[in-house]
């Protein structure tokens, strides 16, 4: 007898601010405690909850070794005080390492496995360098068969610029209208909601007093946003990945820090606890393209999450496509005739930055806080994915 699905609800959604990796404010802090600071804050937003029938955290993390190694998602669910009877597993599938998550949890719930799950990502990038510390790489895949492996990911985004013959005026356009975005956002704060500030504490030595100063700054926005960029400042820069490429550090996404988590549960919790929904989870897909035009990934798991959804692209109403780079961002966009209006409305990660395996978690508290105050009803997040995959889930708004 086949077991009926049931629906699973997303009932708090936060994330840090983005900071700037390496040298930006979340550069002295761990990634484990910007996890906790997120749990906490998720966990406050509904004070009704027992987080005693939390089963699981699933947290994603793309390079999870030294500081956010150690099983980061047990640790840190442990240092957040939740009860020690709450489980921790950290999960990597790169930059779909967030998403992947929350849609794990989900799919407990769904199956009847669960009524309670936290869904998370983090990621410091000023901590744990892109490729970790000790990168070790089969040496196959250097052959022929499988050489789109050993490519670094700027160059695939090259490739998807020349294949799809996107030009470096058409990205560096894109590149300035996400900082126009996310600016704009920042300056109306309709992110209010979707990020809970953090304080950021640095003690100095005073050479005058022979005391430690404390300092306190409590940071708010994402710091990558950059309201004075221009068309004409982003056509200056060299291409960093090919002689005569198009790709530039202008764009690209940001190499970044920060943290999201989701609380979802099972109707059964909404109902017991009083909660109210911020949205539903609805699907989910991932599928896999060549190595050697990773970033058009996309293009082929946003068509699957909608059939497995019932829906087609008219009924999107917000797409968060990660703008790993803005050649693979157009092409995917071009292919598919996605409405740029509703791509990434209040920027994307060339602007506001891209922590690698909080990015999933931290674009779904976006996309489900923005479907809610400007009262639309389905909204995706996708994005490509090292070695050729393509993530994309879909969430509804249920207000």
């Amino acid at each position: 007898m086949t077991k009926q699905l049931q629906d699973a609800y997303i009932v708090s959604a936060v994330r840090t601010p983005i900071g700037k990796a390496p040298r930006g404010v979340f550069r002295h802090m761990r990634p484990d405690d910007l996890l906790v600071h997120a749990l906490q804050a998720a966990l406050a937003q509904v004070p009704t909850l027992d987080p005693k029938l939390i089963e699981d955290a699933i947290v994603g993390c793309a390079f999870p070794e030294a500081e956010q190694g150690l099983n980061v998602a047990r640790m840190s669910v442990l240092l957040a005080g939740l009860p020690k009877t709450v489980g921790g597993v950290t999960v990597n599938r790169y930059c779909a390492s967030g998403l992947s998550a929350v849609a794990m949890a989900a799919d407990r719930i769904r199956v009847g496995e669960a009524d309670v799950m936290i869904a998370a990502g983090v990621e410091s990038m000023s901590v744990v360098p892109m490729m970790g510390y000790h990168p070790s790489i089969n040496m196959s895949v250097f052959s022929d068969e499988n050489i789109g492996m050993a490519y670094g990911m700027g160059l695939t985004a090259e490739k998807v610029a020349t294949q799809w013959k996107i030009s470096r005026q058409a990205q560096d356009e894109f590149a300035l209208e996400s900082h126009r975005r996310a600016h704009a956002a920042q300056l109306s704060g309709e992110r209010a909601g979707e990020i809970i500030p953090i304080d950021v504490i640095q003690r100095l030595p005073n050479l005058s007093s022979g005391q430690i100063d404390t300092h306190t700054q409590t940071i708010t926005d994402d710091e990558g946003v950059r309201p004075d960029t221009t068309l004409e400042a982003l056509g200056k820069l060299k291409p960093v990945f090919a002689a005569k490429g198009s790709v530039t550090a202008g764009n690209s996404s940001q190499t970044s820090d920060g943290a999201g988590v989701l609380i979802i549960v099972s109707e059964k919790i909404l109902k017991q606890f009083n909660l109210v929904p911020l949205a539903r989870f609805v699907s989910f897909a991932v599928r896999g393209v060549p190595p050697e035009i990773m970033g058009i990934g996309p293009k082929e798991a946003i068509p699957a999450a909608l059939a497995s959804a019932g829906l087609t692209l008219d009924h999107l109403d917000w797409i968060e496509l990660n703008e790993a780079f803005a050649a693979q961002a157009l092409a995917v966009s071009h292919d598919l005739g996605l409405d740029m209006s509703k791509v990434n409305p209040l920027g994307g990660a060339i602007a506001l930055g891209h922590p690698l395996g909080a990015t999933g978690a931290i674009r779904s508290a976006t996309v489900i806080h923005g479907l809610r105050k400007r009262k639309l009803k389905y909204g995706m997040v996708t994005m490509c994915v090292g070695t050729g995959m393509g993530a994309a889930g879909i969430f509804e708004n249920l207000t």
